[in-house]
């Protein structure tokens, strides 16, 4: 049963992924109805993976669950995404600065393994391994400000950005950009220097927001 369960589980991420590019990009347009069974016929999949797609959709916000339509994808503005983008830029600046301070050397550790095993990904281009890599390394990076409550902070803003988040890496060299990005603010954290680490992880938020606009703009005219 355990197999079965996993191997849904993977189904479903894989679904959510591939419908999380399609709306990050505008291929599926706001207000567009998702229907169970044509996705599961797309995907060749039972509607059990499909259903569980669309409800980590709905939780990040790209999907709403509405009477007598089923579901819609969301209407998000790129004005409102910018808004996103930089409120969660100001947010992990905060919690890199208090984490340089706070973090244990397990903690640091444990931030620059992570940082190893992406090169790999990178180097092969595999967004979904980077990008699962990408988020541990930033969850990793809240735990450490050891403060509770500005952990479920940070994780809940997150979420909401995860789909344009992921996506944004496909634009261009944006993988390798990235990860490039996580050793510069990996070492103003070894460093000690708190006001530093912050000032970089704000950058590389903001230049997450444009490489998603030059991504999504790419693909408009497609």
């Amino acid at each position: 049963m355990d197999g079965m369960a996993e191997g849904r589980g993977l189904l479903s991420d894989q679904i959510r992924n591939a419908l999380t590019d399609e709306i990050a990009s505008g291929v599926l347009a706001a207000g567009i109805a998702l229907d169970e069974q044509d996705l599961a016929d797309r995907f060749g999949a039972s509607r059990t993976p499909v259903r569980e797609a669309l409800r980590q959709l709905a939780s990040s916000g790209l999907v709403e669950m509405r009477p007598r339509r089923g579901v819609v994808v969301t209407r998000m503005t790129p004005e409102r995404i910018m808004e996103m983008f930089e409120t969660t830029a100001e947010f992990e600046a905060l919690c890199v600065r208090l984490a340089t301070y706070r973090m244990t050397p397990l903690e640091l550790s444990a931030l620059m393994d992570l940082h190893e095993q992406s090169a790999e990904p990178v180097a092969a281009q595999d967004y979904d391994t980077y990008d699962a890599l990408n988020r541990v390394f930033h969850e990793t990076l809240y735990r450490a400000t050891h403060n509770g409550f500005m952990s479920e902070q940070a994780l809940s803003i997150r979420s909401r950005l995860s789909a344009f988040r992921r996506t944004q890496l496909r634009q261009g060299e944006r993988i390798l950009r990235s990860r490039a990005e996580h050793g510069e603010i990996l070492q103003a954290i070894a460093e000690g220097d708190g006001d530093a680490a912050a000032r970089r992880m704000r950058a590389h938020m903001l230049n997450a927001a444009s490489a998603l606009g030059r991504y999504v703009a790419e693909h408009a005219s497609d």
